[in-house]
């Protein structure tokens, strides 16, 4: 019953938390940097001054669908990022170059997250398959449930492993937006509050994930 509580719990907390992310978006974006210089200009500078020249810098479509791809070296720029002038924009897309930056300075948990990607991507297409039959089948083959829990454990591993990278880009956007002048002290609070929103969003996925795993050791454990 605990478990459950703590699910709806986060279900609630994520579609807030997804919320006000979205409403500070759409608030900073009003928001322009003094020096007018766009998203993708932002992350190819941020980039270029931390001796990164390999990496290019592309849209891609969607709101709020920036990434940075280690495989192919590109930081993806969603559409209201890649040509906005707004603290929002440079803060969203210096964050993404500072997954480059960890990239290029082999910070230990993106390396860690970058070799689970295989084995996550594996587990994230059979895992609820595998789970559903083990709950179904949980009398007669009880070891099932326990191998789509270990595989679900490793997308709860994969989650917590996210944070650090998540937060440590975070603070080299900052430290790096504070530097050159682009975030002032009237827009680097902007900037802090649109990125501690975006990082909740991971926390709460790394809980839920927990919860949902603890969820299932408890049934396979009832059997």
């Amino acid at each position: 019953m605990n478990i459950w509580i703590i699910l709806i719990l986060v279900m609630v907390l994520s579609l807030i938390v997804q919320s006000m992310l979205t409403s500070r978006f759409s608030k900073y974006s009003k928001i322009p940097v003094r020096n007018g210089m766009t998203g993708a200009e932002i992350a190819t500078k941020m980039l270029n001054d931390n001796g990164i020249y390999d990496v290019q810098v592309v849209p891609v479509k969607g709101m709020l669908t920036d990434f940075y791809n280690p495989s192919n070296k590109t930081v993806a720029l969603s559409e209201g990022v890649y040509s906005s002038c707004s603290i929002a924009a440079a803060a969203v897309a210096a964050h993404e170059c500072g997954h480059a930056i960890q990239h290029a300075k082999g910070y230990a948990p993106l390396k860690m997250r970058t070799a689970l990607v295989p084995v996550v991507n594996f587990a994230s297409n059979i895992v609820q398959w595998i789970l559903l039959l083990g709950v179904l089948l949980m009398g007669v083959f009880p070891g099932l449930l326990w191998f789509g829990i270990a595989l679900f454990a490793m997308t709860t591993l994969f989650s917590f492993i996210t944070l650090p990278v998540e937060i440590n880009a975070s603070m080299r956007a900052v430290s790096w937006l504070d530097s050159t002048g682009i975030a002032d002290y009237q827009t680097r609070p902007m900037a802090v509050d649109a990125l501690k929103w975006a990082a909740y969003t991971y926390v709460i996925a790394a809980i839920g994930s927990l919860a949902t795993l603890l969820y299932y050791i408890g049934l396979a454990r009832r059997d």
